[in-house]
C-alpha cells in the first residue's frame, strides 16, 4: 500500500494511461462488403488478417476486436488529432493466445517521446460487440 501513498506527481512513480473503445462488429462486416481488400489493407496488417481469419476468410468479429485494441492504443498514446496509419498499430496474438501490441516506427518514435514503459491489451469480443482496454505506463519525465 506504500505506492498508493506516494505523490502523483512523485517523478519515481510511472504515470498510468488508460484507452478503452468499443466497436460494432456488424460496422466491421459492412465495412468489408462495401470496400473489400481496400479496407482490409488500409487498416490491418498481415499478420493481423491471418490471425484473425480462417479458411473461409476474415473473421469480422475478431478484425472488430483488433480495430478496438489500435483505437485505444492511440488513445493511450494521447495522439490527439494527429495523423498516423492504423497499420503503425499491430495487435499479434503469442503462443498462448493472448495479444499484444507492436508499434511500427513512427509511433514507437511517439511512445519512446512520452517515455513509454510498457503496453499492456485486453481484447473480447461478444455478440455484436469487440472492446479493448490498453493500459500504458509512462515515465512522469518523458510523459507530455
Amino acid at each position: 500500500m506504500k505506492a498508493l501513498n506516494r505523490s502523483m506527481t512523485d517523478e519515481s512513480f510511472p504515470e498510468v494511461r488508460v484507452g478503452l473503445d468499443l466497436c460494432s462488429v456488424g460496422a466491421v462486416e459492412q465495412a468489408i462488403t462495401d470496400f473489400g481488400d481496400r479496407y482490409l489493407e488500409r487498416v490491418y496488417t498481415e499478420t493481423e488478417l491471418a490471425d484473425a481469419g480462417d479458411a473461409t476468410g476474415p473473421s469480422a468479429a475478431r478484425l472488430a476486436a483488433r480495430f478496438a485494441a489500435k483505437e485505444a492504443t492511440v488513445k493511450a498514446l494521447r495522439l490527439d488529432d494527429e495523423p498516423f496509419d492504423w497499420r503503425d498499430v499491430e495487435v499479434v496474438r503469442g503462443a498462448t493466445g493472448a495479444v499484444d501490441v507492436s508499434l511500427g516506427e513512427r509511433l514507437a518514435r511517439r511512445a519512446g517521446e512520452m517515455g513509454l514503459l510498457s503496453l499492456s491489451v485486453s481484447v473480447t469480443h461478444e455478440g455484436d460487440y469487440a472492446g479493448a482496454v490498453v493500459i500504458a505506463m509512462a515515465s512522469r519525465a518523458g510523459a507530455r
